[in-house]
């Protein structure tokens, strides 16, 4: 077997149906009695109903949270938060107001109570990205480790089914740079192919029925694994990329990912062999890259940069970004592969069979 390092994270998790409802006792098993809660605008009514719930144990609501965490209305909420002498925070959401919490916490070390709604597993990291300028930086500290995730089943059923298929792709990303990770171990390996297989079966089907119970938590569940997989070992390609082109040009961070996946997979096939082995078995085909690319189009996914709003003359300054400071790759960083898979990502190409 190979020699391996591996460091277990200690956050608590509530995994079920209806478990928001032990969202007080979790407060009172941090220590915490005021609570600030966060949301995005577009999901006033459940900070509100959190609000409600927790009564006085609910200080304030900061419903601003925004996609790529900009450090601006980072800078708002912490006035906020520190206006309202708040000793946790309590965030419903997905990646951009999890996103919001770390800043906080990063910050200030407030304790964080997080509920997800999407399946993008940020809340199962020690990883935080910002973006300010126009560019996008992530590092990686506990110090945004949330302490408790509260995973209630139910409050995904209403999830609509494209935010549910992106956000699935977005977790699947995770899991698959994880099978081709410099630091990959035996476990993350296992829960990479586990959280594919579960989210690979249950995203269709949530397609067909938004309402199946079952579905929904297997999506969950695979969701955390592959976040687990994200906060153990390092990313690769794909995940600069989607830092450069979504944070850079403003695209949509989850169907960035599904758009980028299929050709970063490509451009490493070569290299990494018994990863695009793994990821083909844990997809249920016969080759990585376009596997995943006939999942993101059977879930009616875009494709395409161009669909996400990107033009055609921001490519060679998405290459030169991609370029700097590059993320280790199983395959070296070269600017004609990567200008060719941008292009190629841009089009919607099926990546090539290798």
């Amino acid at each position: 077997m190979q020699s391996f390092n591996f460091t277990g994270l200690p956050t608590r998790v509530v995994f079920g149906d209806g478990t928001l409802a032990q969202l007080a006792n979790e407060m009172h098993a941090l220590g915490s009695s005021r609570a600030m809660v966060l949301c995005t605008g577009q999901q006033v009514a459940q900070g509100q109903a959190l609000m409600k719930q927790l009564g006085s144990m609910a200080v304030s609501l900061f419903s601003d949270a925004a996609m790529h965490t900009p450090v601006d209305i980072t800078e708002r909420a912490l006035a906020q938060l520190q206006d309202a002498h708040a000793d946790c925070i309590v965030a419903i959401g997905g990646g951009s107001t999890i996103g919001l919490s770390k800043a906080l916490a990063l910050r200030t070390d407030i304790k964080q109570i997080v509920i997800p709604t999407t399946y993008a597993g940020s809340e199962a990291t020690p990883i935080i990205g910002e973006t300010q300028n126009g560019v996008k930086t992530t590092q990686r500290t506990v110090k945004v480790l949330p302490e408790v995730v509260i995973y209630d089943v139910a409050l995904t059923l209403s999830l609509p089914v494209a935010v549910s298929s992106a956000s699935g792709m977005n977790a699947i990303a995770h899991a698959v740079e994880a099978l081709y990770a410099k630091d990959a171990n035996p476990l993350t390996s296992t829960l990479s192919m586990q959280g594919i297989q579960a989210l690979t079966d249950a995203l269709p089907k949530i397609q067909l029925n938004p309402s199946d119970k079952e579905a929904r938590s297997n999506a969950l569940y695979g969701a955390w694994l592959c976040g687990l997989c994200l906060a153990q070992v390092g990313m690769s390609l794909h995940h600069k990329l989607c830092h450069t082109v979504g944070g850079s040009f403003n695209l949509p961070h989850a169907e960035t990912h599904s758009v980028i996946l299929p050709h970063a997979v490509a451009y490493n096939a070569s290299a990494a062999p018994q990863a695009m082995q793994q990821i083909a078995n844990a997809l249920g085909t016969s080759n990585a890259a376009q596997g995943l690319f006939d999942l993101a189009k059977a879930l009616k996914l875009p494709t395409s940069l161009k669909a996400l709003g990107m033009s055609e003359e921001q490519l060679t300054r998405a290459t030169d970004l991609a370029l700097a400071n590059p993320y280790w790759s199983p395959r070296a960083i070269e600017r004609a592969g990567i200008a060719q898979l941008l292009e190629d990502a841009f089009h919607g190409r099926r990546p090539a069979a290798t």
